[in-house]
């Protein structure tokens, strides 16, 4: 009879460093044994496996492997391998937001946990990085630090991502700190929250790109008015969508010198107690497409005017504003007017606006305005409270009409509709309504 020997097909694992060749099936785990002659084991040895990483629990506690290339935070990333991840916490290597931003390189994810981070202030010149709060919202708090005075982050790289991280509390010698200074490249931020700061965002000037998606601006500004939620120099492009502008302190709730800008599914509203001044500007003119957002005018608003466009001159090569689906709402007991156009070489498109308040749209301005009606609190579910969703039994549903397509073909038909707080979702049919809600959907799904 021949020798025999038993072999584990298991093939050999490596957990915190440390090889095994799936000798847990050893325990009992007879159908994994497969029995063959002697002289044929060398060849069935499996060959080793990769070297996955390190076993460690995230701050939610959860196991996780820690790929290799986080072991050595300051080594650099191969050529054509994984992307290099630094995780900053408390129990770290690294355990400073600053630290991160002084090793990482281009490529790299910074995953930061959760929890409050008081006067880590940083700036980032690299290209191509995604940082990311991890195991719930990180909290940035200045509490009187700032980056080269100007900001709790200075911006200044190329292609930059930031999600689920709150900035809060910026306040610097020249009265305008930010919760970001955004100086270069193009930088998206997601999910994220500015409170608090004399500046939430605030930008430079050149061929750069913003795009905030999924976030909300509150409480930013001073007193004198020359501050605001989110203030926009003249970049080359901005991109709002799906988030929650509220409460300005005096200034705007965004203003943008941007030459093209995509505000889109948003809401703008300055509510109970509200000073902001103009809920949306465009001083300096350029593309504007607005789109599908609901717009706010408090009754303690200093200003009249909802949305201005050129009132500091006309900057731009094209002036373009495009006004479509948006519910715009004047709560000001002395009137006021929902759009502000100053005279120059532009063109305005208004199509299906709902107003609720005095004034119609168009107070003298040239332009196509196209079923822009005036409707009273009674057309909304529950106006008092924010929620602008059209009655059921409201004769406006099937007045919705096509808005074309504008000067670069773009299509203006709504695609989407904000949900609060700070989302959007698809719309699944065309458009039947005015105003920016299509659907009687809750805004709160619940379990979600």
């Amino acid at each position: 009879m021949k020798a025999l020997i038993v072999s584990v097909k298991t093939a050999p694992r490596t957990i915190g460093g440390l090889a095994t060749a799936g000798v847990l099936c050893a325990l009992l785990a007879v159908p994994a044994l497969n029995f063959f002659p002697l002289a044929a084991a060398a060849d069935a040895l499996p060959s080793t496996a990769p070297y996955l990483g390190e076993i460690r629990r995230d701050a939610s506690g959860k196991l996780i492997v820690t790929p290799a290339a986080d072991t050595a935070s300051t080594a650099s990333p191969p050529a054509s391998g994984p992307t290099r991840i630094l995780r900053v916490g408390p129990q770290q290597a690294t355990r400073s937001i600053a630290a991160a931003a002084a090793l990482a390189q281009d490529g790299d994810t910074i995953e930061i946990e959760a929890g409050d981070y008081v006067g880590d202030v940083a700036v980032w010149k690299q290209s191509e990085l995604v940082i990311r709060g991890v195991g719930g919202r990180v909290r940035l708090i200045a509490a009187g630090a700032s980056a080269e005075k100007k900001a709790i982050w200075v911006i200044r790289g190329g292609d930059i991502t930031i999600e689920n991280i709150e900035f809060t509390g910026a306040r610097v010698p020249g009265r305008n700190g930010a919760g970001i200074r955004f100086e270069k490249g193009r930088l998206v931020i997601r999910n994220c929250r500015f409170l608090d700061n004399e500046m939430g965002i605030l930008t430079g000037a050149g061929d750069a790109e913003l795009d905030i998606e999924d976030s909300e601006f509150a409480h930013n500004g001073r007193s004198d008015g020359h501050n605001h939620n989110l203030y926009v120099g003249a970049i080359k492009k901005l991109r709002v969508t799906g988030s929650y502008f509220h409460h300005a302190t005096i200034g705007h709730l965004l203003k943008s010198r941007a030459a093209e800008n995509h505000i889109l599914y948003n809401r703008l509203t300055d509510e109970n107690g509200g000073r902001a001044s103009y809920e949306l500007e465009f001083p300096n003119g350029g593309i504007a497409y607005v789109i599908g957002n609901i717009i706010q005018q408090s009754a303690t608003t200093e200003n009249p005017n909802i949305i201005s466009y050129g009132a500091e001159g006309y900057k731009w090569p094209k002036n373009e504003l495009y006004l479509i689906n948006n519910t715009l709402i004047n709560d000001r007991p002395e009137g006021g007017s929902f759009l502000a156009v100053w005279p120059g070489t532009l063109s305005v498109k208004a199509y299906n606006n709902l107003l609720l308040g005095k004034r119609p749209l168009n107070t003298g301005i040239d332009g196509e305005f196209i079923n822009n009606p005036s409707v009273d609190v009674a057309s909304f579910v529950l106006a008092d409270r924010h929620d602008y969703r059209i009655r059921r039994e409201s004769p406006l549903h099937r007045t919705y009409q096509y808005p074309g397509v504008a000067n670069n073909g773009m299509d203006l038909t709504p695609t989407r509709e904000y949900v609060h707080p700070a989302a959007t979702r698809p719309l699944n049919t065309t458009p039947t309504l005015p105003g920016a809600r299509q659907t009687l959907q809750p805004d709160k799904v619940p379990g979600g």
